[in-house]
């Protein structure tokens, strides 16, 4: 059988993903042992004894799903923007919240950090907010006569940068290192940054007075980005009847600790993902450099990410190898903020996520073995 993507499961849909026409190879079957034989306990048995054991897909699936139940109690109604937090953390990735004021950007970054038990820290990014602010400083102490560095806030597992785009591209430019690399050069003397380490950036779209827009290599270093769109009606009258009594961001506790999400990451990055797939990841990144509607395409780290944001929703549904659907469901998140198109696709009124939905649509997905 033959699985055309152009017909799978709108993106980002609740949808559970097919798995027809994609064939596991044997020792990669869903569940807790299938997690084993897909070499999930290789791994762990060649980390040093002080590294976390890597988790199997059910366990994955257990405590990403209490991380994504928990934010839920504050951002009512999105479960798909929730769900695509959760697996910006079991990546490592990082996320661009970006929409119009009012619909709880900084509440989701604010929740997923109350989630973890882990350290969390805060930067409203300003006009004059200074990259030191952010990274650290060395203070000249006369006791010593040396400099002793002062963490930034950078130095936490969550970062949650609210409206980055306010602050001067010098400041923004300030995480490009800590974002690729988790570490922080400051005076020549190079810091390593907290295990896990994830930066939630919000940006406004409007009132762009005043404001900077993300330099492309910035960009480019956010696994995702996501809207999360006006509340249902339901949704909305269920805000109006709860939050004005508490505020559900001060009853949220913490559901697990980041040495658990460390064994999480260990655990989503073992998931199997066959060559074919490899392959097919490759084909729609290469696909999107050759358009005519667009002037610059997708990086090879949008491969890699890609890769990544597939394995972590497999790892989410309970599985311990990558099917097709997994990476069409997360094609648009991951890919569509690297791209910069034409004026004359801007004309036509293209938006990225339209090319990445025709390329899904035109490439088709691997064919089933012996089909």
């Amino acid at each position: 059988m033959t699985q055309d993507l152009g017909a799978s499961a709108p993106v980002g849909s609740s949808a559970a993903p097919r798995t027809d026409g994609f064939t596991p190879p044997r020792g990669h079957e869903a569940g807790p042992s299938g997690a084993r034989d897909a070499g999930t306990h290789s791994h762990a048995s060649s980390l040093p004894q002080s590294a976390p054991a890597a988790a199997d897909p059910a366990s994955i699936a257990t405590v990403g799903g209490q991380i994504a139940a928990a934010v839920n109690k504050v951002l009512l109604g999105k479960p798909e923007v929730v769900r695509l937090a959760v697996i910006a953390l079991l990546t490592e990735g990082h996320l661009l919240i970006e929409d119009v004021p009012g619909v709880g950007k900084t509440s989701l970054a604010k929740a997923l950090a109350k989630t973890v038990d882990g350290t969390v820290n805060r930067v409203q990014f300003t006009p004059d907010l200074m990259p030191s602010d952010v990274t650290g400083v060395s203070v000249y102490d006369r006791q010593t006569s040396k400099f002793d560095f002062r963490p930034g806030p950078v130095f936490a597992n969550i970062l949650v940068a609210d409206e980055i785009n306010r602050a001067s591209p010098k400041t923004q430019s300030a995480l490009l290192e800590a974002m690729e690399e988790q570490q922080v050069t400051v005076d020549g003397t190079t810091y390593p940054l907290e295990s896990p380490f994830l930066v939630m950036a919000t940006q406004n779209p409007v009132e762009m007075e005043g404001t900077y827009p993300l330099p492309e290599a910035q960009r480019d270093r956010f696994l995702a980005r996501t809207a999360i769109g006006y509340p249902d009606r339901r949704s909305e009258v269920a805000m109006l009847a709860d939050h004005d009594r508490v505020d559900p961001l001060d009853s949220l506790t913490p559901v697990t600790d980041a040495a658990t999400v460390k064994a999480l990451i260990r655990g989503t990055r073992a998931i199997y993902l066959a060559p074919e797939l490899q392959h097919y990841i490759v084909e729609l990144v290469a696909a999107s450099r050759v358009l005519p509607e667009v002037r610059l395409g997708a990086s090879p780290r949008a491969a890699l990410h890609l890769a990544r944001a597939a394995k972590a929703t497999a790892a989410l549904e309970g599985r311990g190898f990558v099917v097709p659907d997994d990476i069409a469901r997360m094609a648009i998140p991951v890919l569509s903020h690297r791209l910069l198109l034409t004026v004359e696709a801007h004309a036509n009124r293209r938006s990225e996520a339209d090319i990445i939905a025709g390329l899904l649509h035109a490439i088709r997905a691997p064919r089933q073995p012996g089909a």
